[in-house]
């Protein structure tokens, strides 16, 4: 992830062929984090628009992140605590899977690293060779990002304790995403972007080269530009309305096709983890803020109706709904370019991965982070964009076959849904990898990929896969050193995660939003 401006910065020396205007069609949370961005990043001079609708509603229920997203704010300068503040944030460890390998199942797909990698293999090798001879607790015990938040426990990574877990824990937020927003968009405004609210109701296009030229508007007003910025959502208004790019469908890989989404009243106790619950035909969010609850249940049309979803989510409910729910119709999978021609698709216009992971708002911030990085001049070089869709879909890809993996290790009985996805054929790269672990527990990230080799890990034991044996290499060290090296890493975790404050301790001594109770909990302040 880029954390230097001079990394994604292009040049800011005179250019005849530089672009003059840019105009990002869409607001929501895909809009305002592309226009914020690249207000800090693009050398003055150049005019930057943003043309939305107030009579448009967004999403709005990407409220759960991954830690990439401190990057983003801190290329825009974001004092956290401030950003906690305004958008009603909460802290994030992980995100715990309930009933997925089977019912009754739980596992915390945790940020950060496992135990301590060895010289000769990694800790989660020396792991599996105890466990499989019964003599070692389940992996959880061995990231603090994992047993924190089982015991709702939190505090950010202290800078003078390098050698201690605590400096391992790694988070990210759950927030309102409909205020972070409108938090960028006063940043992005105070940074020369101009804002045009109203409905589109043409874009015309270069008769030779098929370029956008210009958007007219309801009251009759044109919008001209030199590059055009799609995040107009699910419509995909330029990408695909207007340039045909055309949509590559991963639904019989990832069949679910259907979102409920219903705020609520808080529980009483802030976890800092995401939760995700499966159950017949799809699964249910669970995301906490400082003064609500976000919730959603995704399902497959073809094994659950509607009404069926919806009363299951109700059912469900942490306490009384906050709104009458709403219904989300998407199609899993991308577009066969996101940038075509003088136009990038950024966010749902550029494909639909459902939030298993909580990837949505990453991808709006690698795309943008790539955008900068391979910014265009007026030549609209085509190496250039090939180069952009090269990456993008290998993300896309990569991301995708972290999901389907959920789906496809399940052990549930009597589901006609579940019992499909544990049948259907997945990519051969999916299928390798199932093999590799079950073999010697061995896994290996594949370029670039977002998710590591521990996050690999935590879904497929989670989820019941077990490997045949383990890497033979460990066995260079004895098993009682194997089991006093395990016993040491669990027990200076639990003495670590002992003095944590908890999650709602935290907040209220460092960044509660006004009018937020957080039970009483006390005015100290932790970590760095």
């Amino acid at each position: 992830m880029y954390t230097n401006l001079n990394d994604v910065i292009p040049s800011s020396r005179p250019n005849e062929r530089a672009l003059k205007d840019v105009l990002i069609v869409g607001g929501g949370t895909a809009g305002w984090m592309t226009a914020a961005a690249l207000s800090r990043c693009l050398p003055h001079g150049q005019r930057i628009r943003l043309v939305e609708s107030d009579q448009i509603s967004t999403i709005g229920v990407g409220e759960a992140t991954i830690p990439s997203i401190r990057a983003f704010n801190q290329l825009l300068n974001l004092d956290e605590d401030e950003f906690i503040r305004q958008t009603q944030a909460t802290f994030k460890l992980g995100i715990e899977f309930v009933n997925w390998g089977k019912p009754g199942d739980s596992y915390i797909h945790g940020f950060g690293q496992i135990g301590r990698d060895q010289v000769v293999a990694k800790f989660y090798q020396y792991w599996l060779k105890m466990y499989q001879a019964g003599k070692a607790p389940d992996l959880e015990a061995f990231s603090i990002n994992t047993v924190a938040p089982r015991q709702g426990k939190f505090m950010r990574p202290p800078k003078d304790m390098p050698n201690s877990p605590l400096s391992d824990i790694s988070y990210a937020f759950h927030f309102d995403a409909g205020l972070y927003a409108r938090y960028l968009r006063g940043i992005a405004e105070s940074q020369g972007v101009v804002r045009t609210e109203g409905r589109i109701v043409e874009v015309q296009t270069h008769e030779q080269s098929g370029h956008i030229t210009a958007l007219r508007m309801e009251n009759g007003e044109l919008l001209d530009a030199d590059f055009f910025i799609d995040c107009s959502g699910l419509a995909g208004l330029l990408i695909e309305k207007t340039l045909r790019t055309g949509y590559e469908d991963w639904s019989h890989y990832l069949p679910a096709d259907s979102a409920i989404a219903v705020p609520c009243v808080s529980s009483e106790t802030l976890l800092p983890y995401t939760r995700s619950t499966a159950h017949q035909a799809g699964w249910q969010w669970r995301i906490p803020l400082q003064h609500r609850t976000g919730n959603g249940h995704v399902f497959c049309s073809k094994f659950m109706s509607a009404d069926e979803a919806q009363a299951i989510l109700m059912k469900n409910l942490d306490g009384e709904a906050l709104a009458e729910p709403r219904l989300i119709r998407f199609t899993t999978g991308k577009r066969q370019r996101a940038w075509n021609k003088n136009c990038v698709a950024i966010g749902l216009s550029g494909g639909f991965m459902e939030p298993l992971e909580s990837t949505s708002i990453h991808m709006i911030q690698t795309a943008i982070m790539r955008l900068l990085s391979l910014f265009p001049d007026q030549g609209f070089n085509q190496v250039d964009i090939d180069t952009y869709n090269a990456q993008n879909d290998e993300e896309y890809l990569r991301i995708r076959d972290f999901l389907i993996m959920h789906y496809k290790l399940n052990q549930h009985e009597g589901d006609p849904f579940w019992k499909y996805c544990r049948d259907m054929e997945v990519p051969k790269e999916v299928q390798h990898r199932i093999d590799l672990y079950r073999s010697h527990g061995r896994i290996f990230r594949l370029g670039e990929e977002l998710f590591a080799d521990a996050s690999w890990l935590q879904v497929m034991h989670g989820q019941g896969l077990r490997a045949g044996s383990y890497h033979p290499l460990v066995d260079q060290r004895s098993e009682e050193d194997i089991a006093y090296f395990l016993a040491q890493v669990q027990k200076t975790i639990q003495k670590c995660v002992d003095v944590m404050p908890t999650h709602a301790e935290f907040i209220a001594a460092t960044c509660a939003a006004e009018k937020v109770d957080f039970g009483g909990a006390q005015p100290r302040r932790y970590g760095t």
